[in-house]
């Protein structure tokens, strides 16, 4: 296990899952510099490590003895708590090449044939990096204005508690987006935070004094 520099203050993390020792070290010396980097030596490990902790993307090699590649993709995306992290399935270049269809079936976000670019291998982790780091910081900012919402608004006119009332529905609504992994993307992230933006000039005027 790895972390780069800085990590205690970036939580993000890389899963790597492959039964040889090699091409784990291999994968930690590539993505090491990114983000903290945990291994597993089975599929049946990996789901473990992903019950235990949050994952921005997951690394995992197609051809392994018992839990399969494809089997561990499946039984990801199959939990509640896990379903939304994305998987990047790596294999070597002598397979079928329907393996490329199976990955994309029980849900990869993408398929790399071994050996791989280094620099493309990084390049496509840190999309994920970061758009779980950009999704961390609007559920940040989504839960900072509830708690404004909760403890700080003074008493205003029937009026104005109107927009109160419309301002916490609409906050509500960006944190179960946030919550169910809808901002899966680099558009529909960037639209969260023009929401929340928006859901942050509001509660600023709701928290101006009353006019006397």
């Amino acid at each position: 296990m790895t972390a780069p520099q800085g990590a205690a203050a970036d939580a993000s993390s890389i899963l790597i899952v492959d039964d040889m020792e090699e091409n784990l070290v291999a994968l930690e010396a590539v993505l090491g510099s990114l983000a903290r980097v945990v291994r597993a030596r089975s599929g049946e490990a990996a789901l473990k490590a992903m019950l235990r902790q949050d994952f921005a993307v997951a690394l995992i090699d197609v051809m392994m003895p018992g839990m399969n590649g494809f089997e561990t993709a499946a039984n990801i995306k199959g939990l509640h708590q896990t379903k939304d992290v994305p998987i990047i399935l790596l294999t070597g270049a002598a397979v079928d090449p329907n393996y490329a269809y199976r990955g994309y079936t029980v849900g990869a976000a993408d398929f790399l044939i071994k050996p791989f670019d280094p620099w493309l291998l990084r390049t496509k982790v840190n999309v994920f990096l970061d758009l779980h780091r950009k999704n961390r910081q609007l559920a940040e900012q989504a839960e900072q204005l509830t708690r404004l919402l909760a403890v700080d608004v003074p008493t205003h006119p029937p009026e104005e508690q109107h927009r109160l009332a419309d301002v916490e529905r609409q906050l509500a609504q960006v944190q179960r987006l946030l919550r169910e992994g809808e901002s899966s993307d680099e558009p529909e992230a960037a639209g969260l935070a023009d929401r929340i933006a928006v859901l942050e000039e509001a509660v600023g005027r709701l928290l101006e004094p009353p006019e006397q």
